[in-house]
């Protein structure tokens, strides 16, 4: 039996299995993928300050202190089953079967798909797998791309995507569906992007940024955005335009825009065509939480965290015990807050496994989220802050309930 198993090879993860280790307990550490690192191996961005944020280097620079501190890294390792029978873990591998009293969740997130006409062809990819194949394993993944979705994480891999001297042609719409709904909003896409606008390079969009605080000033600024859009990084932003089509014989050769209303409607005979080898769908993240749910731990709908987020307090424990969870299965935010999370998890498991004197330790690591997160260059949603809250008014309401002796 291990003393703490870890799922998650990600950020979050590493840093648990490092800190758990550190307290000189038996660490393994499972993830499904060839690489440790998760979503961190593709991130590749100048932060405000100039300086570069590599995610290949942080990942393999926390694999090997894991591996230096006797972390057993366990990879190509799916998990397919969690069993809890008193106060033991048992999780199910396609390898072998593994136990413990102390079970981390750190699965992270997965990207939600938004359906457009054409999606199937091949050249159509979400946003994620582009970064994945320009960033880590070099490999282009067209020459001249349209991304449909505007969001902080599309705008940031766009900039990657230019970094490696692909021709992204447009960051456009979705168009207006059931499913869509505020991403093919043109005012609430725009105050999502105002979260990334101090990161362009051109110093007229951080100005006016920060001129676009108000409703009034925002709603001018959607009815007089230009029908060319603003450039991003040299790329066209086009909050005034949607996807309506992606064409193509064999695989993707363009797609037809449409122009919209402030509201999203398409404005009838607006349709014009846009060339490309490939397109990006972005329709953001949610929390990747099925192993927490196969686990029965109790789940929340906090928009601003994502989607469903298992139940939590602030020391990354659930309601169930010895299950703790960190990173995007907590809400969807940095790789660097999710490092933070994971020293905190880390810490806790530790406590509860019997080491002592880690009270001051833990307090300052949970205050070290709070710093990370006021200091990160974006947020995915700009309202994380009252998810956070809400998520912690639940957990409270849960611990008085528990305690609550029923009437006869």
């Amino acid at each position: 039996m291990n003393d703490v198993i870890v799922i998650g090879a990600g950020p979050a993860g590493l840093s648990a299995a490092i800190t758990c280790a550190r307290q000189g307990l038996q660490v393994l550490l499972i993830d499904e993928y060839m690489k440790p690192g998760g979503r961190l191996l593709g991130q590749l961005y100048e932060e405000p300050d100039g300086t570069w944020w590599n995610g290949i280097k942080e990942s393999a620079r926390l694999h090997q202190q894991a591996i230096d501190l006797g972390v057993h890294v366990q990879l190509n390792t799916p998990v397919h089953n969690l069993e809890r029978d008193e106060d033991q873990w048992t999780i199910y591998t396609e390898q072998r079967i593994y136990s413990t009293n102390h079970l981390l969740l750190a699965t992270g997130a997965a990207e939600s798909p938004v359906p457009v006409p054409g999606w199937t062809l091949p050249g159509v990819m979400s946003v994620g797998a582009a970064q994945v194949m320009t960033n880590v394993h070099r490999v282009k993944p067209g020459n001249r791309g349209v991304i449909v979705g505007i969001n902080a994480l599309s705008a940031v891999i766009a900039s990657e995507l230019k970094l490696a001297k692909i021709d992204v042609a447009a960051l456009t719409l979705p168009k207006l569906n059931q499913l869509t709904t505020d991403a093919a909003q043109p005012k609430k896409v725009m105050n999502n992007l105002l979260h990334v606008a101090h990161m362009a390079p051109s110093a007229l969009l951080r100005t006016g940024s920060k001129l676009m605080k108000s409703d009034l000033m925002k709603q001018l600024g959607i009815n007089f955005y230009p029908k060319s859009g603003f450039k991003m990084w040299g790329i066209p932003i086009q909050l005034r335009k949607s996807v309506v089509e992606i064409y193509g014989d064999k695989q993707v050769e363009g797609v037809k825009l449409a122009a919209v209303r402030p509201d999203g409607e398409i404005i009838p005979g607006t349709e014009e065509s846009i060339s490309c080898d490939f397109v990006c769908i972005a329709g953001g993240l949610y929390p990747l939480t099925e192993l927490a749910a196969v686990a029965g731990c109790p789940f929340y709908l906090i928009d601003e965290l994502g989607g469903y987020v298992p139940l939590h307090n602030n020391q990354m424990e659930t309601a169930l015990d010895g299950l703790y969870v960190a990173g995007n299965i907590t809400g969807i935010e940095s790789a660097k807050i999710a490092i933070d999370q994971g020293t905190v998890a880390g810490l806790t498991i530790a406590a509860n496994h019997g080491v002592n004197g880690l009270e001051e330790a833990t307090e300052q690591a949970i205050h070290s989220v709070e710093q990370t997160r006021d200091g990160v260059p974006f947020q995915f949603d700009p309202d994380v802050r009252r998810g956070k809250q809400i998520m912690k008014e639940k957990w409270e309401e849960y611990q008085v309930n528990k305690t609550k002796t029923p009437v006869d």
